[in-house]
C-alpha cells in the first residue's frame, strides 16, 4: 500500500527534508570535520568545460591532494547527471562527490514524478541550491565549486554554468574551468577556442589544456602513462552523454606529445 507523506512536490531533496529527515544525507558538513583536520581532507582539481559545434565537452584530471600529499591518483571528477547534462567537481572531494550524486538522484526523481525531464536551466538551479546549502561548510574550508553543463534540447545548443561558494550561478557562453589549475587551463583553451570546433578538435584542445595546467600547477594531475591513468572526458550533444574511451584519449594525447616534441626540436 502506497503511503503518501506531507510533501507533494517533485524534489527528492525536499521530500527527505519534510518526510524523512533521518534519511537526509549530510550535505552540510560544518560539524563533521574539525578545523584541525581540514588539511587532511582530499581536494580535487582541475576541471573544465567548453562549447563546441554540436554541444559541450567536460573534462577533469584525476588527481586529489591532501595538502602537499597525493590522496588519490584516479579520482572521478566528471559525473553525468542525466541523459543530457553533466557536472564537474572541484574542491573538497567528499561533499563534492556527494553533491554530484544527489543531483543525479534529484533529477531522476523529478523525471519519474513529472513524467518528463527538467529544463536544463532548472537543473542548473537545482545545483545552485545544493551549493548554497553547503555554504556553512565552505566557510570552514570545505569549499565545493562545480561546473554544470548540458545540451539544451529546446534551444538545440550546448550550455554551461559556473558557481561561486554562495550558490550564485553564472552562464558562460564559451568555456569555464575550476580548481587550482583553472587559470592555466582557461588560458590554454582561449588560445584555440572557436564556436565551430569539431569533436576531435575540442578533445585535443581539452587534453592540451589539462596538460598545460598540470605543467604549471602541482595539484593538477597530468596523464600517467606508467599507471595507465588518463583524464575523464565526456561529450554531451543531442544524442546524449558520451564518455570518451581511454584508448582514444591516449591516442590523442600521444599525438599532442609528438607535435610538442617537433616544435621543441624545431626551436633547438
Amino acid at each position: 500500500m502506497l503511503i503518501r507523506g506531507k510533501y507533494q512536490g517533485a524534489s527528492f531533496f525536499e521530500l527527505l527534508e519534510v518526510d524523512f529527515p533521518q534519511l537526509r544525507p549530510n550535505v552540510n558538513l560544518r560539524d563533521a570535520v574539525e578545523a584541525s583536520a581540514l588539511s587532511t581532507v582530499p581536494h580535487g582539481t582541475t576541471v573544465l568545460a567548453m562549447r563546441y559545434a554540436d554541444g559541450v565537452l567536460m573534462a577533469g584530471d584525476r588527481l586529489a591532494t591532501e595538502g602537499h600529499r597525493v590522496a588519490s591518483r584516479d579520482l572521478q571528477k566528471v559525473y553525468p547527471t542525466d541523459a543530457h547534462s553533466l557536472v564537474a567537481i572541484a574542491g573538497a572531494a567528499g561533499p563534492a562527490i556527494e553533491m554530484a550524486r544527489m543531483l543525479r538522484i534529484e533529477l531522476e526523481h523529478y523525471e519519474k514524478i513529472e513524467g518528463e525531464a527538467l529544463e536544463l536551466e532548472g537543473k542548473a538551479n537545482k545545483l545552485s541550491q545544493m551549493v548554497r546549502a553547503n555554504l556553512p561548510a565552505a566557510m570552514q574550508g570545505l569549499v565545493v565549486v562545480p561546473i554544470f553543463a548540458g545540451y539544451d534540447l529546446r534551444r538545440r545548443i550546448g550550455r554551461l554554468w559556473k558557481y561561486d561558494v554562495t550558490g550564485g550561478r553564472y552562464e558562460e557562453a564559451e568555456l569555464e574551468s575550476s580548481g587550482s589549475g583553472s587559470l592555466y587551463a582557461r588560458e590554454s583553451i582561449k588560445k584555440a577556442w572557436r564556436d565551430d570546433l569539431t569533436r576531435d578538435d575540442s578533445l585535443r584542445i581539452a587534453l592540451q589544456a589539462l596538460a598545460d595546467a598540470a605543467d604549471e600547477d602541482r595539484a593538477t594531475g597530468g596523464v600517467d602513462l606508467a599507471r595507465g591513468i588518463f583524464p575523464i572526458v565526456c561529450f554531451c550533444a543531442a544524442g546524449g552523454v558520451e564518455e570518451v574511451s581511454r584508448e582514444e584519449i591516449e591516442r590523442t594525447y600521444r599525438e599532442h606529445v609528438a607535435v610538442a616534441r617537433q616544435r621543441v626540436g624545431a626551436g633547438a
